[in-house]
């Protein structure tokens, strides 16, 4: 089982260093995200999730990612600037990282160990593959690229998971 590393250095959207270990307890839904890609839409997705189960424990948490086709090419700010714009995004979205190759963010490193509904592990496809973690930092599911953020199996698997 792979366990959540929350006290993984990570980086806010506005430069500092801080851990995701404020978030222990809570489900998390990992993503990482770009502005540039067909499926950049699924941020409103994202955020309606936020939005309806917020309160009861869920924390989206986006990490920008320029490693397909350059589709994140913008600064931490600029992409916050533009997810707030475009989709009222209110949840965390920290600074760019890879999630794939030798440049790999650690936090990653744990994720992609974690298999999908068909049994497959390793690399992040593309932009928009989401990782829930279940408030004991175990992965708790694993869903591609193009699987809608409420898709009902989405929505099922976070629903088994939320502490509150």
């Amino acid at each position: 089982m792979t366990s959540f590393p929350y006290a993984t250095p990570v980086e806010t959207a506005s430069g500092e260093q801080t851990t995701l270990e404020d978030y222990q307890g809570k489900a998390l839904l990992v993503v990482n995200v770009a502005s540039l890609c067909g499926l950049t839409p699924q941020y409103e997705q994202l955020q309606e999730l936020q939005r309806t189960y917020g309160d009861r424990g869920l924390q989206v948490l986006g990490f920008p990612c320029n490693q397909f086709a350059g589709q994140e090419p913008g600064t931490s700010e600029e992409i916050a600037a533009f997810c707030a714009a475009n989709y009222g995004v209110t949840f965390p979205v920290l600074a760019k990282i890879e999630v794939n190759g030798e440049g790999r963010h650690p936090l990653y490193e744990a994720l992609t160990t974690a298999q999908d509904a068909t049994g497959e592990a390793g690399d992040v496809q593309w932009n928009f593959e989401k990782f829930l973690v279940a408030p004991d930092g175990s992965v708790a599911g694993r869903f591609r690229p193009k699987t809608l953020p409420d898709d009902a199996a989405v929505i099922e698997a976070l629903e088994a998971v939320l502490p509150a």
